[in-house]
């Protein structure tokens, strides 16, 4: 073998140059295979759990209509407390209300079982001849922001048995959301909306009634995922309980199937089957470019329907990579720049050395080695050029280990550690330096980036358990307000806390009155109201803002237990509104101080407890309005059967125009006696008008009589654009209905009017007869 003698000047060039090009490639290729690990498993957990979130923030919005259309379906189950006369109007009236208080529904409708609401149903022909009896379904819908009622669905109700929409929740008695469907309710295929319906079975004393539901336009959920983005170019999609794409980037697979757009992924991973069973799935595939992507899918439950939705997210690899790449580039050019000014430096003090420097051949063969060690020390008194090359081998092997050290530290994670550099020019000192400082700052950032997604999941956690608590209890007002509480200060780890409900059934003296309160594990039970304006609670409630407050006066509140009390060290009251109504307050109190993500979560779920809140008391309200129907029936009916009466005893001795004259004066006297009537001649004024309108309105009957129909009232633009078209078709014996609105001495009222034309014995029309119903309650509630 052939033996390569190298000078001096080689040799210091090829053995330094070796062993920092070794430690440098050991230290690069270490971080930079680290630093990709760690960020694709970054990667990974960002994406899984924003897709988490995600699901969450679906399922809020799914919940929230679901809820609704259950508390419709158990309003509907106290129908027979209506008169049977009027059930169908009242129920449909329902159906309006809700359908104009929800403006994200694009439909409200209902299809109950043959007689089962009332004995009104009709009798239809089928195609042998022989009768059916068909079943009532009324459908109301939005027109350009228009509520209309679809005819057809009544006529067509014969057929109403075989549709999955109306089979699934009677066969199965639980709710569904059927799977997305093009749809027109204009019976025009170029208005067809992508939508999806939540159904409700109606069942009472576990008999199918029938169905109630509402149609929900899928276009809205485009703009959620469009916002669901953890990284640049990654891209979310939902998906139904099918595999329909309910919305996507791409607007052309919306309404196909995962198997239609992708059949191949969808078989290799069984998307399907982990969508249908709503289970958690991902994995990496190819992209239609080529690059390679992470895939995850989270499910989302809707309520008890067994159907849950999936939202999915596929992030591009190399663009999570790339950050990574980047830094590991950054490196190697550096090292090269390191490498090439070492060269250079080596080469031009090699240049001068001219003669072989004996007395530390030895230390550089162990140096040449890769041995650094505190006995390579050099102690050389020559007072020339050979004793400052001692002296600098001396610290250059002083810096090495040094560096060295520093090296270990930092690959043991300790990034505290400081370097003392040879000189500016120490371009491996300041490389270390560099990179142990880039590594803090990484490990830094990923703390606080640890940090803010446990925040988020608390967050996300806390939504859904409430999300939970808020459906329950919906019959309760009081055990419902309760469990918020409680649920809210255990989630919290407060220690007491309260809610105040606004009590506005005296609209001059409106207060709020605690409604539950719960501290240390128990329940209490205090009786407490507050004035709107007064203490803390009553200026929350006025100023609509939350208050936090960690000095809190000493004789404000006190937390107390077995073992004594003490002032608490922070207070947060939080208004409970809707818009910018405040249906109550929360008051929480604790020993521990309340940190920013944990008071904008309060404010958050304040909101869907005031909405549910609402949503319980306009049900117990409609309670309340069934069972005052209810009397009322009865007591027109006991009129009507004592008018019934003595009309049999006057039938006997007058004739049939004297029984007919006294039936009409009855009817008008009980027209009177609950209505508002008022008579107006053919060119609008008033000619008559009852003591009910009189004593509403605070007027006497002279400043009444002489008044134009047009007078005190609020038209709409609509009113105001067919008013002339309105007397017209009065006049042409055409019965109109209106809503109308009436000021008059400051107080404003609104009416369901009955306009009637009324002829004379020759048959032509000398008065319209107005009979109207005061209303204003009730939208008010």
């Amino acid at each position: 073998m052939m033996k390569f003698k190298l000078k001096i000047k080689h040799k210091i060039q090829f053995f330094i140059l070796l062993t920092t090009l070794v430690i440098y490639v050991l230290a690069v290729g270490y971080i930079s295979i680290k630093s990709k690990r760690m960020a694709f498993n970054d990667a990974i957990k960002i994406s899984d759990n924003y897709v988490k979130g995600a699901a969450n923030e679906v399922q809020v919005y799914l919940e929230k209509y679901l809820t609704t259309v259950k508390d419709l379906g158990n309003t509907f189950k106290v129908y027979e407390d209506i008169n049977e006369e009027n059930r169908r109007e009242v129920i449909s009236n329902i159906m309006i209300q809700t359908l104009k208080a929800n403006p994200d529904y694009l439909a409200v409708w209902s299809t109950w079982e043959p007689l089962a609401m009332d004995n009104l149903d009709h009798l239809y022909k089928n195609k042998k001849g022989s009768s059916v009896i068909g079943n009532f379904g009324h459908l109301y819908y939005k027109d350009n922001g228009v509520i209309k009622f679809d005819e057809s669905i009544e006529s067509n109700a014969v057929s109403v048995y075989s549709g999955d929409y109306y089979q699934l929740p009677k066969t199965t008695r639980k709710e569904v959301v059927l799977d997305p469907y093009y749809y027109s309710y204009t019976k025009n295929t170029t208005d067809e909306i992508h939508e999806t319906s939540i159904i409700v079975p109606i069942i009472n004393n576990n008999q199918f009634l029938g169905v109630v539901g509402a149609d929900i336009q899928l276009s809205q959920f485009q703009e959620i995922i469009n916002n669901v983005k953890p990284f640049e170019n990654s891209i979310a999609f939902l998906m139904a309980n099918n595999g329909t794409y309910v919305a996507n980037p791409n607007p052309e697979w919306i309404g196909k199937t995962v198997e239609e757009v992708f059949p191949e992924e969808a078989s290799d991973h069984e998307v399907m089957e982990h969508i249908t069973a709503g289970e958690f799935l991902s994995y990496t595939i190819p992209g239609l470019s080529g690059d390679m992507y992470y895939v995850v899918y989270a499910p989302i439950e809707i309520g008890n329907t067994g159907t849950p939705w999936s939202i999915g997210i596929a992030v591009p690899i190399d663009q999570v990579m790339s950050k990574a790449r980047r830094n590991f580039r950054i490196s190697i050019l550096v090292g090269i720049i390191g490498l090439l000014i070492l060269s250079l430096v080596i080469y031009s003090i090699s240049n001068s050395i001219t003669k072989p420097i004996l007395l530390i051949t030895n230390f550089l063969k162990k140096l040449s080695e890769g041995h650094i060690g505190k006995e390579m020390k050099i102690d050389l008194k020559t007072g020339d050029e050979i004793e400052e090359m001692g002296n600098a081998l001396n610290t250059s092997i002083h810096g090495l280990m040094t560096k060295t050290e520093f090296a270990q530290d930092i690959g043991e994670g300790n990034y505290d550690k400081s370097i003392e550099l040879l000189s500016d020019k120490d371009v491996l000192g300041k490389s270390l330096i560099d990179m142990r400082d880039k590594l803090k700052k990484a490990r830094e950032e990923e703390t606080i980036r640890k940090r803010e997604d446990e925040k988020r999941t608390w967050v996300n956690e806390g939504l859904a358990l409430f999300g939970d608590v808020l459906r329950q209890n919906h019959e309760n007002l009081e055990e419902l307000a309760f469990n918020v509480v409680l649920n809210l200060i255990n989630y919290l780890k407060a220690n007491q806390g309260g809610l105040f409900l606004k009590n506005d059934e005296d609209k001059d003296n409106i207060f709020f009155e605690l409604l539950a309160t719960y501290a240390f594990d128990r329940r209490k039970y205090n009786t407490k109201t507050i004035e709107l304006g007064e203490g803390l609670v009553g200026m929350c409630a006025m100023e609509k803002e939350t208050v936090y407050m960690t000095e809190i006066p000493d004789d404000y509140i006190r937390i107390t237990s077995g073992l004594g009390g003490a002032n608490p060290n922070s207070l947060l009251i939080v208004p409970l509104k809707i818009e910018e109504e405040v249906l109550g307050v929360l008051e929480i109190a604790s020993f521990n101080t309340f940190e920013d993500h944990e008071i904008e979560f309060v404010e958050k779920i304040a909101q869907n407890i005031a909405s549910t809140l609402s949503n319980v008391k306009i049900s117990e309200h409609t309670s309340e309005l069934l069972e005052k129907t209810q009397q009322q029936a009865e007591e027109m009916a006991a009129q009507e059967e004592e008018m019934r009466q003595n009309m049999e005893e006057l039938q006997a001795t007058q004739e049939e125009a004297a029984r007919k004259t006294a039936e009409m004066e009855g009817f008008i006297n009980a027209l009177n006696s609950t209505s508002y009537v008022a008579e107006y001649d053919l060119n609008g004024k008033i000619m008559f008008v009852n003591d009910a309108y009189l004593n509403l309105f605070g007027i006497t009957k002279e400043e009444a009589v002489g008044k134009h129909h047009s007078d005190n009232i609020d038209f709409t633009d609509e009113q105001k654009a067919h008013y002339q078209e309105f007397w017209s078709d009065l006049k042409n014996g055409i019965v109109k209905k209106e809503k109308t609105q009436v000021s008059i001495k400051g107080n404003t009222y609104l009416f369901m009017e009955s306009y009637t034309p009324i002829y004379n014995e020759e048959g032509d029309i000398y008065k319209i007869l107005k009979i109207a119903n005061d209303i204003s309650e009730y939208i008010e509630k």
